[in-house]
């Protein structure tokens, strides 16, 4: 009983100091008793473990602010330099490593063009190494506080110490990018579902933040998504949940990238676009190609954009969400320009009762969210083991 009892203790000592860190993560610098009133903890307990924080350097003070009546308080917050965490953002064109403080500032980064259609995973699996070091020696922080990488990949991953990806447009089944990574590093890593790791930075810093349930979209070369329901990202059973990509538009329709027809990336890719529009362009010149069509007032973008607010419309009548978050470099480029466009092709879809238009928003992280969000599955064992671990990698 007495072993049983120590568990409890220290889980609930964990506990108190996972609430403690998130509240001064999300929240900004706070005083004690703010600290109290947010966690609900005794005004003893966020003494005692604040205490514990500084002297472990993981919370630094940051100003006074003035009490009713009485001394200055103390503002606390995370500790900036406490650790950094590398982000990967592995793309149809480039791998991009970056790194950042926790602070989520980016310190340094490393980009690697990727021309091929099929992406050769020792070749990405050298990228990424290679950035890693990078970004480490260029941004000038101790290798002892980089609490590790973590990877977004288009795909479905799936758990597991390999890290096994399956990303048919990539041409790979069950690659161990988690082994491969492994070899060449003794940080812990964690790899994740591209569209899943922007969708959690949106969910953190971006235009998802506060919302509870929520759809995050991805469009790039590409279509993703993420699913967030009660202010968590769904996997489902299969930790395949939001590949909004593949929900079939039209019965045997166009051939998508994945070998099936009809699929929403089949005609609201970029890729999709640009060869509903006969035009041609490399991977390297879609952005390019997709601005000058927009431009011209293609009557592609116009059908584009008529399909996307149906595709949107069947995501509100599924899910009910409180917003709707667009993303990706085309999701950004398209709905910078039509935004307007796509709320009212939404709206002439959807029952009006479940549905404001307002609520379908541009992502606010731009081209790094694929990167900022991999950088947060680095940052999310932070809140319960604040002390640097460098032993174990862990896949997630």
């Amino acid at each position: 009983m007495g072993t049983s009892e120590r568990r409890t203790v220290r889980d609930l000592r964990r506990g108190n100091r996972a609430m403690l860190l998130r509240a001064l993560y999300f929240g900004g610098p706070a005083s004690r008793n703010e600290l109290s009133s947010a966690t609900g903890l005794s005004a003893a307990t966020v003494s005692t473990m604040t205490g514990d924080l500084l002297s472990e350097n993981v919370i630094v003070e940051a100003g006074q602010v003035d009490s009713d009546g009485g001394r200055p308080r103390a503002l606390l917050k995370v500790n900036p330099a406490y650790g950094y965490a590398v982000g990967v953002d592995v793309g149809e064109t480039q791998v991009s490593v970056e790194l950042f403080d926790l602070d989520m500032t980016k310190r340094a980064r490393a980009h690697y063009a990727v021309r091929s259609a099929r992406h050769d995973p020792e070749l990405v699996a050298r990228h990424i190494l290679a950035g890693v070091d990078t970004v480490i020696a260029e941004g000038d922080v101790p290798a002892d506080r980089v609490l590790g990488v973590g990877v977004g990949v288009p795909g479905i991953v799936e758990p597991g110490p390999d890290a096994l990806v399956r990303a048919k447009t990539f041409g790979w089944q069950a690659v161990p990018l988690g082994a491969l990574l492994r070899a060449g590093t003794s940080l812990p890593l964690f790899v994740d579902n591209g569209a899943k790791t922007m969708g959690q930075a949106e969910l953190w810093f971006g235009s998802g933040k506060g919302t509870r349930d929520a759809i995050i979209v991805l469009m790039g070369s590409g279509v993703g998504g993420t699913i967030v329901t009660d202010g968590r990202i769904y996997r489902g059973s299969g930790k395949a949940a939001g590949e909004v990509g593949h929900m079939k538009l039209v019965a045997g329709g166009r051939a998508c990238r994945c070998g099936a027809r009809g699929c929403l990336e089949a005609y609201l890719g970029a890729e999709a676009i640009l060869e509903r529009a006969g035009v041609e362009a490399d991977s390297a010149d879609e952005e390019t190609a997709l601005a000058r069509l927009i431009d011209e007032g293609s009557p592609v973008i116009a059908e584009s954009v008529e399909l996307l607010g149906v595709s949107l419309s069947s995501l509100v009548h599924l899910f009910n969400p409180e917003r709707i978050v667009i993303g990706g470099w085309a999701g950004l480029m398209l709905g910078g320009r039509l935004l307007a466009e796509i709320r009212a092709a939404t709206a002439a879809n959807t029952q009006a009762q479940p549905f404001e238009p307002s609520t379908v928003v541009l992502g606010r992280l731009g081209a790094d969210a694929v990167a900022l969000g991999a950088a947060t599955l680095v940052i999310e064992p932070f809140f319960t083991d604040a002390a640097p671990h460098r032993a174990v990698s862990t896949i997630a």
